[in-house]
């Protein structure tokens, strides 16, 4: 069976001398020694100045909007994982949906522009399967309208902008390291931060709220990443040069295989692919079914990515019409890449697709 993603794990033996450590020092989460590791080998692989490992990156969102103390009305996109607009409402956030770019499929900076009110907060815009957003149209829209931007950068793990990375931009970013990512941790996730006084507040903030183990100056939440996760990501750092390059030729070959037979995302020209996910966009809902069909019947998984349009939830009490995202969502599906797919199978999948069309 093929899905559209396989974890990577590293080799069990390199996963069982971690782990022994652990049992050896008995230090299994609360900030352990492999954390600090991890924390202090991302940061400089990234090129970023402050990262916060946390549990799982939605509860790395969370923890942004409470550093920032967001409330009332926040801009984000109708087009990107569920959990984007879930954390907002979870936390008491009131989600306002911008409409899509068609061909880079991000969130479109002159929609941002027409949904400011008074009761605007903040923007959530999203990286889509890595791909950079405008930023520097968002963050001139902010700063004349004074909004915080937290970036939803689960799938833009070393993403490069104009040669650096595009976690420093907005006032945090996150990431998720979830299993199904370029980059994981199991489960897992991570804030960066660009602000040092804000740093210490989300520390506490993942920790109950708890401050140098005397007071709670704080609501706080748990979502410490533990040192299991953490001695998986070490290893899986390792070996990320690798992953990425083998990912990289398997996306260049269904670009070159597919050209003229289905639409792709368009990469901003400043932004450096990751090459995380392969999103193929098909000419309406029926061809989509079709070819899905198609490769389940051959044991072949794609994924809808994403699906349903987000400004579509029954419990979203803002009702705003996103024409964009609601069409690209019919038709967009994400092709199986991860390291083990082999040449063969990937002929497959990109055979099955044109004898479909």
């Amino acid at each position: 069976m093929i899905n559209v993603t396989k974890t990577y794990l590293p080799p069990i033996s390199k996963y069982k001398e971690c782990i022994d450590k652990i049992y050896e020092s008995g230090w299994i989460t609360n900030n352990g020694p492999l954390t600090k590791e991890l924390e202090k080998k991302l940061a400089k692989y990234l090129g970023v100045k402050n990262i916060i490992l946390v549990s799982n990156g939605t509860a790395a969102l969370e923890v942004a909007y409470r550093t920032l103390e967001l409330e009332g009305d926040v801009i984000t996109t109708p087009f990107s994982f569920v959990a984007t607009t879930s954390s907002l409402v979870a936390n008491g956030l009131n989600p306002i949906f911008a409409d899509i770019d068609k061909d880079t499929l991000n969130i479109n900076h002159k929609y941002i522009q027409q949904s400011i009110t008074k009761k605007t907060k903040a923007i959530v815009p999203v990286h889509v399967f890595g791909n950079a957003c405008e930023v520097e149209k968002i963050q001139n829209i902010a700063n004349k309208n004074n909004l915080k931007v937290i970036y939803d950068a689960a799938h833009a793990f070393d993403v490069k902008y104009k040669k650096q990375s595009i976690l420093n931009y907005g006032d945090i970013s996150v990431l998720s390291f979830h299993a199904t990512k370029l980059f994981h941790t199991i489960e897992g996730g991570a804030l960066i931060i660009n602000d040092d006084t804000l740093v210490e507040k989300a520390r506490q903030i993942i920790n109950f709220g708890i401050e140098n183990n005397e007071s709670i100056p704080l609501v706080g939440i748990n979502a410490k990443m533990n040192e299991f996760e953490a001695a998986m990501g070490l290893l899986v750092l390792e070996e990320i040069e690798e992953i990425k390059l083998k990912r990289k030729k398997l996306y260049k070959r269904y670009i070159n295989k597919l050209e003229n037979i289905v639409k792709t995302q368009a990469i901003h020209k400043n932004s450096k692919n990751n090459f995380s996910y392969f999103p193929i966009i098909l000419k309406n809902e029926a061809s989509l079914k079709k070819v899905q069909k198609v490769l389940n019947d051959n044991d072949i998984f794609p994924r809808r990515y994403f699906y349903p349009s987000l400004d579509t939830l029954k419990y979203i009490k803002s009702k705003q019409v996103c024409k964009i995202s609601r069409d690209i969502s019919k038709r967009i599906l994400c092709l199986p890449i991860y390291p083990e797919l082999d040449y063969e199978t990937q002929d497959l999948i990109i055979g099955l697709i044109k004898e479909s069309l």
